[in-house]
């Protein structure tokens, strides 16, 4: 069985949106749960930025745009927050896509707008 990517990192980062869930539940607006994902995070030294813009690129490495990721960790793990009731297959789909752009090989999608935290790894 193959070791999951970055399995340490996201284990704290799952504890860490875990936390901010129970502490706040759910029915803030999602820059409330990132900003204190990136304040737990920075305050466990994981380096992190919210709404890091990130190039996104095209065919021949040519730029194309540019993203803004809701939180990047450690130039690894591309974060993307929602507060919706259910995750939907649209958002996994966005995911892969910002994957797919950024050449980052991890995202994580962390909903904190359901009463219980869901949080789902997509690798590509």
């Amino acid at each position: 069985m193959a070791e999951l990517l970055y399995k340490d990192l996201t284990g704290q980062i799952r504890q860490a949106a875990f936390e901010i869930h129970s502490y706040f539940g759910n029915g803030f607006l999602e820059k409330v749960y990132e900003n204190s994902l990136n304040y737990k995070l920075n305050k466990l030294d994981i380096q992190c930025e919210a709404q890091k813009q990130i190039k996104v690129y095209f065919e021949d490495n040519v730029v194309v745009g540019e993203y803004y990721a809701d939180i990047l960790v450690e130039d690894k793990i591309i974060i993307e927050l929602k507060t919706v009731k259910q995750i939907q297959k649209v958002h996994i789909a966005q995911l892969i896509n910002y994957l797919k752009a950024t050449r980052y090989k991890l995202g994580l999608l962390i909903n904190f707008g359901h009463k219980k935290l869901q949080f789902k790894r997509v690798v590509l």
